[in-house]
């Protein structure tokens, strides 16, 4: 799916706010950019329109040919992170070059974004937890608590249907937030605050695009709100 115009942060925590009519509103704090656009893709060139952007400095030195790629851009300092961010028009792509810095203005307050992450890792769980099953008696005469118990019949099909919920490995997916309202864009401090909550814990990172499905009221609300 073609995306929008977005950029990389950090999750910060959250927080709450009180808007214009006195409401409270629960709101996740994204530290979002500045970000360095370090190649631009074109279709006659690459078969597709994107931006590749940066966030971050590294730390540690990078490869040649990355400095080789960071040089070319006209981009002095190396980047950490770096993310294509495809985009749905061609003629968006005219409006940017390498070594332009994108911050936290792309986003106006009212207007919906949509946010990608990785979700919280959990670990190894049973299925109690990691598909909300109800479990045996919790009595002491039980003997069955919170095994996972059949999972087949023994002659036929003898053996597991694929895909049946079984104990494993909880969290840790990639995971997006469609339609988060954009509540506050804070340039000074490369904040904006989003209703709602957003995958991972508080320091994982996190794109932040402008969203690409909306409903009709929706649209309307962003339109209002410009």
């Amino acid at each position: 799916m073609a995306m929008k115009e977005g950029l990389i942060g950090r999750k910060r925590g959250m927080t709450q706010v009180f808007g214009d009519d006195g409401r409270m509103i629960p709101v996740t704090v994204v530290e979002a950019g500045p970000c360095t656009v370090v190649g631009v893709r074109t279709k006659a060139a690459h078969g597709y329109d994107a931006l590749q952007i940066g966030f971050e400095p590294a730390k540690k030195n990078v490869t040649k040919a990355m400095a080789g790629h960071y040089k070319k851009a006209g981009v002095d300092t190396p980047m950490k992170v770096l993310r294509e961010m495809r985009l749905q028009k061609s003629e968006a792509v005219a409006a940017y070059r390498p070594g332009q810095t994108l911050t936290v203005e792309l986003f106006v307050p009212g207007e919906f974004v949509d946010v990608v992450g990785v979700t919280k890792g959990k670990g190894f769980q049973g299925g109690v937890k990691r598909h909300g099953w109800s479990g045996g008696d919790q009595s002491h005469g039980s003997m069955f608590h919170r095994a996972p118990g059949s999972i087949g019949a023994s002659s036929d099909p003898s053996r597991v249907w694929p895909g049946h919920k079984l104990p494993g490995r909880m969290g840790g997916d990639r995971r997006t937030v469609l339609n988060l309202p954009v509540v506050r864009v804070i340039p000074e401090q490369n904040l904006i605050l989003l209703r709602g909550a957003v995958p991972g814990h508080t320091g994982t990172l996190l794109v932040v695009r402008k969203s690409v499905k909306q409903t009709k009221a929706q649209q309307q609300k962003a339109k209002e709100a410009k």
